[in-house]
């Protein structure tokens, strides 16, 4: 496949215009673009030496992954709290780069996030920490994707469920822990949680898909509560969990798909998370992974799209170009630093943009580019979702019966 993809006389002109009026913003957006216009001119010419580019350098992103696993920089120390989601990030990039960890390390992993469940159910950012819905999320979905017995057995399914009832609003709606905030994001990670477990009743979930409905906004994205302002992570929260209670209808489609396709930036290639800001390589999943999931609902109702509806040449490109760092990890943008997080969400963007619904790879560069699928509603691997869901309904899935979940690879 060709280096670029696009018409690059017609996003000359789609370059920012101040209108005279020069704002922090508008000179913060001028700079991203002159900073990604170097990278692109740059690669451009390289190309015409070797037109492999452009390439993923998976060796070095693997490096660095491991090497956080073991010793994080000092600069991690606050995000003590934050342990089993940096457990996640790295363990679910290492699998989408297709690396398989020691048995050991894994046994290690399980372990730990083991001493971060709290004794009446959840889990907290580290040991002894209290129980939060955004690490029980993360942990629980590092077990998932370890997917042993061991893995799952640690989760105890019984306190988890007390857990999500103590969390619960009458109104439907989840807080984050105990006392906590109430958003969007909560009740997300509470049906991500239960799904997979297999914990989730009508009755935990009763009027959940009105108050999400509640957070869609004037713009068409969802918002953490209603009220608020349209946002990536909110809107991807806000979707999966209406899919995950089979009540997408409920929401103003056509106002959310206009909404999304807006958010890919017309130069940058990558998405903004709201209206008026920056490129971010985060959303690169937060944005993209609507998308498959808008396509499946809209092909079910009988108006099947053409494509996956937002262009995913364009999303590779950012995320070749300018979101790797050259010694391994990935980006927000050109001149932010490598973390973690970013790693995470922007290969598991690769994944979304590189794999469609029907089966059809749509790789930028060599195939030496390719990530695994990831699931667009949980962000693990398709089999892997399917195996825990098997096993916590009592099906087991384990050696003999590893084939037939590997047909589940590329299901929703």
């Amino acid at each position: 496949m060709a280096l670029f993809t696009r018409n690059w006389k017609d996003i000359e002109q789609n370059l920012f215009n101040d209108e005279d009026i020069e704002t922090l913003t508008s000179v913060e957006q001028i700079n991203v673009e002159s900073n990604i216009k170097r990278l692109y001119q740059s690669l451009g010419s390289r190309c015409r030496i070797d037109n492999s580019l452009p390439k993923l350098i998976a060796a070095e992103h693997e490096k660095y992954l491991k090497q956080c696993l073991t010793y994080l920089p000092a600069g991690y120390v606050n995000l003590d709290a934050s342990r089993t989601w940096m457990c996640y990030w790295i363990v679910h990039s290492l699998s989408l780069l297709e690396v398989e960890l020691p048995e050991q390390q894994l046994s290690n992993i399980v372990d730990f996030i083991g001493k971060c469940q709290c004794p009446t159910g959840g889990f907290g950012g580290g040991p002894s920490q209290l129980p939060h819905l955004a690490t029980t999320y993360a942990a629980v979905n590092v077990l998932c994707i370890i997917g042993t017995k061991k893995a799952y057995d640690t989760i105890n399914t019984v306190g988890l469920q007390s857990f999500l009832w103590s969390l619960r609003s009458p109104e439907g709606a989840f807080s984050m822990h105990r006392d906590g905030e109430v958003d969007i994001r909560g009740t997300y990670c509470a049906l991500a949680v239960a799904t997979l477990t297999n914990i989730a009743t009508n009755k935990l979930f009763e009027g959940t898909a009105e108050w999400i409905v509640g957070c869609q906004t004037y713009e068409g994205g969802f918002s953490g509560c209603p009220g608020m302002e349209a946002h990536g992570g909110y809107t991807f929260c806000g979707l999966a969990s209406l899919f995950l209670l089979n009540r997408v209808r409920l929401c103003d489609v056509k106002s959310l798909l206009r909404w999304l396709v807006n958010r890919q930036m017309k130069y940058e290639g990558g998405f903004q998370g709201r209206t008026n800001k920056l490129v971010d390589g985060c959303y690169s999943f937060w944005q993209a992974a609507s998308f498959p999931l808008l396509h499946k609902f809209l092909t079910e109702d009988g108006c099947e799209p053409d494509d996956v509806l937002f262009n995913r040449a364009a999303l590779q490109e950012y995320i070749l170009i300018c979101c790797q760092h050259y010694d391994g990890g990935l980006l927000d943008k050109p001149g932010k630093p490598r973390d973690t997080y970013h790693t995470c969400y922007t290969i598991s963007g690769l994944s979304i943009a590189q794999h469609s619904l029907n089966g059809k790879l749509y790789i930028l560069g060599t195939q030496n580019n390719k990530v695994a699928e990831t699931n667009p509603i949980f962000n693990i691997k398709p089999h892997l979702a399917m195996k825990a869901v098997s096993y916590f309904s009592g099906q087991g899935v384990f050696e003999s019966d590893c084939c037939q979940v590997e047909e589940a690879e590329g299901s929703t």
